[in-house]
């Protein structure tokens, strides 16, 4: 093959490359330049995403590690999502919006198969489903998700004080105190 001909294939398979990793029509990738503001949520360009039926650890929540010692939950959801985002390099694409936050679902392609980012997350046990106003969960595949991965004991579901974010949250938002009824 000619020296241009080895060129002009060469483009081609980068091309070809550079697009097998973009962002479908319709989707944005979800990179670096995201501010991440907990394990469920980020801003990116001046405005703010969040996974939809995705409920991550609160900050300020605490769980006993192995060791006996207090750790942050919500930072430990931030940094299972951070270390998916640097590892799997997932797109999203916008599903509901308010004037606050656009929900969006988001998937990455991990050993040629494409999954989704908030069934990864709670399918490991650092995420959990969201709940509605109902107790119910947003998104019911969520939440075999997670009943799977608390019978696993996977991530966060191995330590026996983890509290389920959505549970309490829900428990401020009906102004009931853990404790009281």
């Amino acid at each position: 093959m000619s020296g241009t001909g080895a060129i002009t294939v060469g483009l081609i398979l980068a091309m070809k490359a550079s697009t097998a990793f973009a962002a479908p029509a319709g989707y944005f990738d979800l990179g670096t330049r995201a501010v991440l503001e907990t394990g469920d949520t980020w801003s990116m360009n001046g405005h703010r995403y969040r996974l939809y039926g995705v409920q991550s650890c609160l900050r300020g929540t605490t769980f006993t590690n192995n060791a006996g010692k207090s750790q942050d939950c919500g930072d430990a959801s931030l940094s299972v999502l951070a270390a998916f985002i640097k590892d799997t390099h997932p797109a999203c694409a916008p599903i509901a919006e308010n004037s606050a936050v656009t929900y969006v679902v988001c998937f990455a392609v991990v050993a040629g198969q494409r999954l989704d980012l908030g069934t990864m997350m709670i399918s490991e046990g650092y995420a959990f489903a969201a709940l509605d106003a109902d107790g119910l969960p947003v998104n019911p595949a969520y939440s075999v998700a997670e009943q799977q991965a608390r019978i696993r004991r996977s991530g966060l579901w191995q330590f026996s004080d983890v509290q389920h974010p959505s549970i309490l949250l829900g428990r401020t938002a009906s102004g009931i105190q853990e404790g009281r009824q």
